[in-house]
């Protein structure tokens, strides 16, 4: 079985760090709530599901940025993971820290996995409290409801 594992812990007022794995290598990325960053995965992964072919989120970590690029062939997703000097620059300018290549269901099982231990552990409100934004539970129910959907279309076929 493939591996792959998100993690988001609140490192302080404003800020999370961001771990992910697969069976090969490691990268810890920073996030600041200036930007939608939990959002942003938790819909990119969303349109992943249903069928779009490319999607990208940036996690703003003052001044550096830290770029996701996700590109879905068939059922199968490619993650690069970029670190970026400058958050505006072209994806060549940036350095790649980590990249896979995942089923769709194991991408959307690990970030599900990832937000549902988070409002676990922190609970809504003290979510807020540190992160200085709401838990996002729409965009988290809204991809649990996509890989569903895409879960029940498989298994029929």
């Amino acid at each position: 079985m493939a591996h792959l594992r998100f993690s988001w812990v609140l490192s302080g007022p404003g800020w999370a760090k961001c771990t992910v794995s697969d069976d090969e290598a490691e990268a810890e990325v920073t996030a600041s709530y200036i930007t939608a960053a939990p959002e942003g995965l938790l819909t990119a992964v969303s349109r992943l599901i249903v069928g779009e072919t490319e999607c990208r989120v940036q996690f703003e970590a003052e001044p550096t940025a830290f770029r996701w690029i996700f590109r879905r062939q068939g059922t199968r997703v490619w993650i690069r993971l970029l670190e970026m000097v400058h958050g505006g620059d072209h994806d060549n300018a940036g350095t790649v820290i980590w990249s896979t290549q995942q089923d769709i269901d194991v991408v959307a099982r690990a970030v599900i996995r990832c937000f549902d231990e988070v409002a676990g552990k922190y609970g809504e409100g003290a979510y807020r409290g540190k992160w200085r934004e709401d838990f996002p539970r729409a965009e988290l129910e809204a991809l649990r409801a996509a890989w569903r959907a895409y879960r029940g279309d498989w298994a029929a076929s």
